[in-house]
C-alpha cells in the first residue's frame, strides 16, 4: 500500500491520443494524485511534446518501451501502445513489480490474454484493463437497475454499438485498426467493451454464441465514378463525398454537427452558423475570436492526423498520410457491420450489433424483464435512458442530458473514473476489481469466440471453446 498521502509516480509507454490526451491530461489536471515521470515512445516529436508537458528530463525519456522497462522506477505503468504490442511490455511491468493498466484489448491473441491474467495473479499486481464503459454513471445505472429486481428476471437484452461514417473512415477504414493482421478483428478492437458490459450486467457466463459479419462498402467497386486514389488528387466527388478527407479534418463538418444538435449556448450558436450560413461565418471568424476555435480545433480525430496542425501541416498531411486516402482505394479489411448472438446459462438472449454507416455515435440498448422494459441511449449527443413499467404502464425518465464539452466527458465520464479508480486502489489499497484483468478476459473470450463463429458460420459452444485454452 501507497502512503495515501502522497501521489502515485507512474511511467507511460505509448504518447499517443489515448496516452497523451487521456491518461497524460488527467495527470496535469491532477498534480496531487498523479505524477508521470518516465514517457516512452517511438516517435520523437510526440515523446518531446509530453515530456515538455509533464516536466521529464531527458533521462526519463525512451525511445522503446524495453528501454524504459529495465528497471522499476515508478508505482504504475499505463500502457497505451498498438493493440499487438500489449504482452510483451505488460509482461515486463508486471514482473518489474509496476502495477498496470493497459488499453483495451488485454492482447490480440486469446492466450496471450490468459498469460497476462495468469501473471498478474502469480504476483499479486494489478492489471487493471480499460473498459471504461462500467465506470460511466451511464452504464453504472443500468447495472444497479438490473441488479435492484426492478426489471424483473432479464429476458433479452439488444444492444447496439452504433460507429460514425465518419468515425468508422477514420479508425478502421484509414487508420490504425483498418487492417486484421496490424490490429485485431474488428469485435475485439472496437467492441470488446460491449461484450463486457453484457456479461456484466447479468453476471453469468455466455453458453452459446453465433455471429455473422462482412466488409460489405469500403471497396472499390463502389468507389464513385473517377474517383481517386487520394482525396485532394482532383476527386470530381469532392463535393458529394462525405469522406472528403477536408471536409473530415479541416472544415469538420461531423463535429460541428454534434455541436450543433447536441449542445446549447455559444457553442451551438457558432456551430449552426458555421454549417448553415457559411459565407457569413467566414466573414465573421476574422471579426470575432471565439468564431476561429473551428480553424483552430486541435482534438480528436484533427490530433491523430500529424503533430503539425497548422493549416499548412493538416493539409500536407492529408495529402501524404493514409488520412487523405480515398476510403474505397484503401488497404482495409475488417468488418464494417457485424451482429453477435449470445445465449446465456441462465437462457437470457442478447444480440450485440457493431457497424461504421451511423448518423451519429454511440450506444444504444433495450432491456426485457418480467416486470418492465428499459431503453437507453449514450450518444455523443447526449444520454437518455427510459423505463417502463409493464403493470402500471407508467414511464420513468431517469437519466436526460445533454452533451458535456469538459474534462471529465471522455467516454461518457468513464475515462477519468477509470483512472481516479486506479489511483485510489494504489494509494489506499483496495484493489477495486470492476476491470480487473480477470474481470475482463470474459468479453475477450467471447470476442475471439464470435470471431470464430462468424469465419467458421458455426454457433460456438462456450465451454468446450473455453476447455481448448485452458
Amino acid at each position: 500500500m501507497l502512503d495515501s498521502e502522497n501521489c502515485i509516480t507512474a511511467v507511460l509507454i505509448g504518447a499517443g491520443n489515448r496516452g497523451k490526451d487521456v491518461y497524460g491530461q488527467y495527470a496535469l489536471d491532477h498534480p496531487e494524485e498523479i505524477k508521470i515521470v518516465a514517457v516512452a515512445e517511438p516517435h520523437p516529436t510526440r515523446r518531446e511534446q509530453f515530456a515538455r508537458a509533464h516536466s521529464i528530463p531527458s533521462s526519463h525519456q525512451y525511445n522503446t518501451w524495453e528501454d524504459l522497462l529495465n528497471s522499476k522506477i515508478a508505482d504504475a505503468a499505463f500502457i497505451c501502445t498498438q493493440d499487438q504490442m500489449h504482452t510483451q511490455p505488460a509482461l515486463q511491468a508486471l514482473n518489474l513489480g509496476y502495477h498496470v493498466l493497459l488499453e483495451k484489448p488485454m492482447a490480440t491473441k486469446l492466450d496471450e490474454c490468459i498469460l497476462l491474467t495468469k501473471k498478474a495473479e502469480e504476483l499479486g499486481q494489478q492489471l487493471r484493463i480499460a473498459h471504461v464503459l462500467r465506470y460511466t454513471n451511464f452504464f453504472k445505472t443500468i447495472y444497479d437497475i438490473i441488479q435492484s429486481g426492478k426489471l424483473g428476471e432479464i429476458i433479452t437484452i439488444d444492444h447496439r454499438e452504433n460507429v460514425s461514417y465518419w468515425h468508422m473512415a477514420h479508425s478502421f477504414v484509414r487508420g490504425n485498426w483498418g487492417k486484421e493482421s496490424t490490429s485485431s478483428p474488428m469485435i475485439l478492437a472496437k467492441s470488446c467493451h460491449d461484450l463486457d458490459i453484457l456479461y456484466w450486467f447479468l453476471g453469468k457466463e455466455p453458453r452459446n454464441i453465433s455471429s455473422f459479419g462482412t466488409l460489405k462498402h469500403f471497396k472499390k467497386e463502389n468507389a464513385p465514378e473517377g474517383a481517386t486514389k487520394r482525396c485532394l488528387d482532383g476527386c470530381p466527388a469532392a463535393k458529394s463525398c462525405k469522406y472528403y478527407a477536408p471536409r473530415i479534418y479541416i472544415d469538420i463538418i461531423p463535429l460541428l454537427r454534434i455541436a450543433q444538435i447536441g449542445m446549447s449556448g455559444k457553442t451551438s450558436f457558432i456551430a449552426n452558423l458555421a454549417l448553415e450560413h457559411p459565407h457569413l461565418f467566414e466573414k465573421l471568424k476574422r471579426l470575432i475570436p471565439p468564431f476561429r476555435q473551428v480553424d483552430d480545433y486541435k482534438d480528436w480525430p484533427v490530433s491523430t492526423i500529424t503533430e503539425d496542425l497548422s493549416p499548412e501541416g493538416k493539409w500536407d498531411a492529408l495529402k501524404h498520410n493514409p488520412y487523405g486516402q480515398c476510403v474505397y482505394f484503401s488497404d482495409n479489411d475488417v468488418v464494417d457491420h457485424q451482429v453477435v448472438i449470445i445465449e446465456f446459462e441462465n437462457d437470457t438472449t442478447a444480440t450485440f450489433t457493431m457497424h461504421g454507416h451511423s448518423h451519429t455515435e454511440g450506444r444504444t440498448i433495450r432491456i426485457d424483464g418480467t416486470k418492465g422494459t428499459l431503453i437507453g441511449e449514450f450518444l455523443t449527443i447526449g444520454e437518455r435512458l427510459t423505463f417502463y413499467d409493464h403493470l402500471s404502464e407508467s414511464e420513468e425518465v431517469i437519466i436526460d442530458r445533454k452533451m458535456q464539452l469538459d474534462a471529465a466527458s471522455g467516454h461518457g465520464g468513464g475515462d477519468p473514473e477509470l483512472i481516479n479508480s486506479f489511483i485510489k486502489s494504489l494509494r489506499l489499497g483496495i484493489e477495486e476489481p470492476l476491470t480487473s484483468a480477470k474481470a475482463s478476459l470474459e468479453s475477450h473470450l467471447m470476442a475471439f469466440a464470435a470471431e470464430e463463429a462468424r469465419l467458421t458460420n458455426k454457433v460456438i459452444n462456450m465451454e468446450e471453446f473455453r476447455n481448448r485454452f485452458e
